[in-house]
């Protein structure tokens, strides 16, 4: 038996919870962890009691390239969905945490939709935050793929 890393174990809980992402375009699941604790996990959706895009089977950004015209979109992204959950109670901290990112592109070929891990980083907006809050590590597919994982 072959057991995961802890990067490909915790990859793999982001990619079950972009599961929960109310975006019509892109899956994003992110998982924070400190000291080997799972402490904030968040998806991209929009704010609580407000409509979703999957629920109303329209995007407000349908043809928008990746990255661009995010002011548009209701939704919260999976990053500040994780840090917000994780420093939401208690005042726990995520200063020195990893924050692991997975996306599935919804828009793919032949209905299947596909693991995009590789292509997984944060905004530049969501970038801001990561730093701004000391998160000292974000783990996408490209960190587990090129063996850079622990």
């Amino acid at each position: 038996m072959e057991r995961p890393s802890k990067d490909q174990y915790y990859i793999n809980i982001a990619m079950a919870v972009s599961k929960r992402s109310t975006c019509l375009k892109r899956h994003y699941g992110a998982v924070i962890v400190v000291d080997d604790r799972i402490v904030g996990t968040g998806y991209n959706g929009s704010p609580s009691g407000h409509y979703n895009c999957c629920d109303l089977g329209i995007c407000r950004r349908p043809t928008a390239e990746k990255g661009k015209d995010y002011f548009e979109c209701p939704a919260v992204h999976a990053e500040r969905n994780a840090i917000i959950q994780a420093t939401k109670h208690d005042g726990c901290s995520v200063f020195g945490a990893t924050l692991y990112l997975a996306c599935e592109d919804v828009e793919h070929v032949d209905g299947v939709p596909a693991w995009d891990l590789i292509d997984a980083k944060p905004c530049m907006y969501c970038e801001e935050m990561i730093k701004m809050h000391g998160i000292a590590r974000v783990v996408n597919g490209r960190n587990v793929l090129n063996g850079t994982d622990q």
